[in-house]
């Protein structure tokens, strides 16, 4: 009976992770449906007395290619470097859009260039957290080498706290981005069999 309680929970557990994914998706989709393409058909059948759906998606995806064609020119550069100089002077907004910015850029980095590599800190004698290593910098007294580590909360990789760490008091796991990543968002369920 004990074995088969265990082998059911596994099995669940299993199940809730083959179906998150799922689920996000069709909640994003459902959120383009609703607040996008309802909202555009509506006025198109306001308007021209004619429902094209899907159109309002389209729309949205026309526009973003657009912006995303003129930002990536020397005009359209310019334009927004005028604009963020602009933003830098009203003070809650540039707060906002420096945190936007920098989110965007940090997602747009490819996996390799955002987490350098996996490493197991002490956080108490004989107990180790994982971290993924951001970055690193230099003491200015000692002009020893300083991990940037982010060390991630179960089961949302992408919130945490960031530690600064000598690299000396860190362990190399081993362990690819990848299965880290696994191991975080399954709560420890999937992941590596050993370590270091």
């Amino acid at each position: 009976m004990k074995n088969f309680l265990s082998h059911t929970r596994v099995y669940i557990f299993r199940g809730i992770f083959a179906i998150i994914p799922l689920v996000l998706s069709y909640l994003a989709l459902q959120f383009l449906y609703v607040v996008i393409d309802k909202r555009v058909i509506g006025m198109f059948d306001q308007f021209i007395g004619v429902k094209i759906p899907g159109l309002g998606i389209l729309i949205l995806l026309v526009v973003l290619y657009f912006i995303g064609l003129i930002t990536s020119n020397v005009i359209g550069k310019q334009l927004l470097h005028l604009l963020e100089r602009i933003i830098k002077r009203i003070p809650l907004i540039n707060t906002t859009y420096h945190i936007g910015k920098q989110l965007s850029t940090s997602l747009s980095l490819s996996e390799k260039q955002l987490f350098k590599k996996v490493v197991l800190v002490e956080f108490k004698p004989g107990i180790r957290i994982i971290g993924f290593v951001t970055g690193t910098m230099k003491d200015r007294k000692t002009r020893e080498e300083l991990l940037k580590v982010l060390i991630p909360t179960v089961p949302n990789p992408t919130t945490g706290f960031v530690i600064v760490v000598k690299a000396s008091e860190t362990t190399d796991s081993k362990w690819s981005i990848d299965e880290a990543l696994k191991l975080v968002i399954s709560g420890g369920i999937i992941g590596p069999d050993d370590v270091g």
